[in-house]
């Protein structure tokens, strides 16, 4: 079963902005397994390259926010959590041509630092993902 929506995909001209959505099902969020022990994962992948870990984030409550970006990003990419908490959304700036890739969202089962799943290639885990949304980065 999909518990994650990624969308907001489009075609965009190096240097602009961008932001993507990620939906997490209200059925995961109540179900048996935690939560707050899995990574939410942005990842993309473009033909013929590894998948990337983009930026990953968690918060439990109680607990500080947990998340980090690969180096390749850092600065231009942030991660942000709606106020309804089933949605997060990556905002991205500054993009390359380079990026150009199809766009993730994952809940990855781990216990341990989300930054595990920052840079590339990415690690396998065990979790759920989306179709992924297309990003086009144009010179």
């Amino acid at each position: 079963a999909q518990f994650v929506e990624e969308s907001g995909g489009v075609s965009v001209h190096a240097c602009w902005s961008l932001r993507l959505a990620c939906s997490v099902s209200v059925s995961f969020l109540f179900s048996f397994y935690s939560f707050f022990n899995y990574c939410i994962v942005w990842f993309r992948q473009a033909p013929g390259k590894y998948r990337e870990g983009v930026a990953c984030f968690r918060q439990a409550p109680g607990k500080e926010r947990d998340a980090s970006y690969a180096e390749f990003v850092k600065g231009r990419f942030t991660i942000s959590r709606d106020s309804d908490q089933n949605t997060l959304y990556l905002q991205m700036s500054s993009l390359k041509p380079e990026e150009t890739a199809l766009y993730y969202c994952a809940l990855a089962r781990w216990e341990g630092s989300c930054s595990y799943f920052s840079g590339s290639p990415l690690p396998s885990f065990t979790g759920d993902w989306g179709q992924g949304t297309q990003v086009t980065v144009s010179p």
